[in-house]
């Protein structure tokens, strides 16, 4: 069985991160769980603290989701890496081992969620190029952890895109059909949420320029495949 290290980031996220870490701290192919609070305001670190099976670190300050998947990486003792987003509603057991089965079956490389939410576009296309929940082989992200630390602030998805596509691995989308993430404007309030969202996209042109996020649709699109 595959060694999982899941890695969560986490910025006040008290109120959703409780029921996200009941699924992952109970699943039985998880090998641990780093929750990296990354400078919050709020009792997210207290909430992670009722969990003993959960690793916490913490950051002074807001760093960024890069930075946060940063530590977690380098405090993680497994061969894979889970990434999972904190603000999830509607996780349960199986969509965690529906995600581990392809790469835990070597019929994938890496997994790569797609949740009930997800843009429309998304959804025609069969794919989220930046969901934030995968599973991944640790290695190749090992020869590029300094990269990581000049990365913009949410630059790291489309980051990995690039090592996936340069490295033509084999990708597996997995569906969340009851699984949302909540929308930055329902979490932030609408002008917050959209200055967020605006800031997101600039981070990912700055990573990958503007006409990153088609050719890394096509190229995925190009290594996915069916389980």
């Amino acid at each position: 069985m595959i060694k999982i290290s899941c890695i969560i980031p986490a910025y006040n996220e008290a109120q959703r991160i409780h029921g996200v870490l009941e699924v992952i701290a109970s699943h039985p192919f998880i090998h641990e769980i780093i929750v990296v609070d990354d400078g919050s305001h709020d009792n997210t670190s207290a909430v992670v603290s009722e969990f003993k099976k959960v690793r916490l670190v913490t950051h002074k300050s807001n760093s960024g989701k890069t930075k946060a998947l940063y530590t977690g990486i380098t405090e993680s003792t497994g061969d894979f890496l889970f990434f999972l987003d904190s603000d999830l509603s509607g996780l349960k057991t199986e969509d965690i081992t529906n995600l581990i089965a392809p790469v835990q079956n070597n019929l994938a490389d890496i997994s790569i969620s797609l949740r009930r939410n997800a843009p429309r576009v998304w959804k025609m296309i069969g794919m989220d190029y930046i969901s934030g929940e995968r599973i991944l082989p640790k290695k190749i992200l090992l020869p590029h952890l300094k990269k990581m630390l000049s990365l913009p602030r949410f630059g790291i998805e489309v980051f990995l895109n690039s090592l996936i596509i340069r490295d033509k691995l084999r990708i597996a989308i997995v569906s969340w059909p009851e699984v949302d993430s909540p929308y930055k404007n329902k979490k932030m309030g609408l002008l917050k949420g959209l200055k967020a969202d605006f800031f997101m996209m600039i981070d990912i042109f700055r990573t990958i320029s503007i006409f990153g996020p088609i050719y890394q649709i096509i190229k995925m699109n190009n290594l996915k495949i069916k389980i």
